[in-house]
């Protein structure tokens, strides 16, 4: 288990996203070793998470820490098979240089730092958990956690990415190219950086509404224990009426 960790902090470090590997079309990494050290981590987050759950003395308060320990992880890895066909056609049309087991190993790599950033918030989560009953106030904190660890997964593979497209790292383009060569290789990587972008919110959006159906995370103590919640509504309509109701 060790090396598993050992490969997430060289993740972590940059060393298996290197400029010069990434323009090469290489994506040489671990990545079985690196997506059972995430499933861990996340594991470890989750069980923070539910800890929450277990502090009103109910029963089935095991079975609550257990399920969103098993939740967060499986939230990642879901969202990533559900957004990963259309991260390679985006890719492919944007001339990416790197193929389909390439372009998967890239995006567990990003799952793998998403979920080690969360896991770094777990004792912070675990800490509130026990000095605070604002059912509220956990919410909204466990929200900007996976927020912030979205945010660093996504702008770690939005920088990966861009330097596998033609003209998308400095020194990609050739220094005796002419003028045209240059400016139509900069229109090239301004239009895949574009796609790229498209696709981060779609990955957005689709993890958001992957928590929405595999909640409650945060189970509340004065309700019975739930594996899930019944499939009402959508993430985004349920912001926008909360949004609404906060405002009238």
């Amino acid at each position: 288990m060790s090396q598993w960790f050992s490969n997430l902090d060289r993740l972590l470090r940059g060393e298996f996203t290197k400029k010069d590997e990434l323009q090469g079309g290489r994506v040489e990494m671990p990545a079985r070793k690196l997506i059972l050290a995430a499933v861990v981590l996340g594991g470890v987050y989750g069980a923070c998470m539910g800890l929450y759950s277990a502090m009103g003395g109910r029963e089935h308060t095991g079975w609550a820490v257990a399920a969103t320990a098993a939740k967060v992880p499986l939230l990642f890895l879901l969202t990533l098979l559900v957004t990963f066909p259309s991260l390679y056609v985006f890719a492919a049309l944007a001339n990416s240089r790197l193929g389909m087991k390439q372009m998967l190993r890239l995006l567990v790599a990003a799952i793998a730092v998403m979920l080690g950033v969360l896991a770094s918030f777990g004792p912070i989560t675990a800490f509130f958990t026990l000095s605070t009953d604002s059912h509220g106030f956990m919410v909204l904190l466990n929200v900007i956690f996976c927020g912030i660890a979205g945010m660093v997964g996504l702008a770690f593979l939005n920088r990966a990415i861009n330097a596998v497209f033609p003209g998308g790292a400095a020194g990609a383009i050739d220094e005796h190219a002419s003028a045209d060569e240059r400016r139509a290789a900069a229109e090239e990587s301004g239009r895949a950086r574009r796609i790229v972008r498209v696709w981060l919110l779609i990955f957005g959006a689709v993890g958001a509404q992957m928590a929405w159906i595999l909640r409650p995370f945060i189970g509340n103590p004065q309700l019975p224990f739930a594996l899930l919640r019944p499939r009402w509504s959508n993430f985004f309509e349920f912001i926008l009426n909360s949004m609404g109701d906060h405002w009238r």
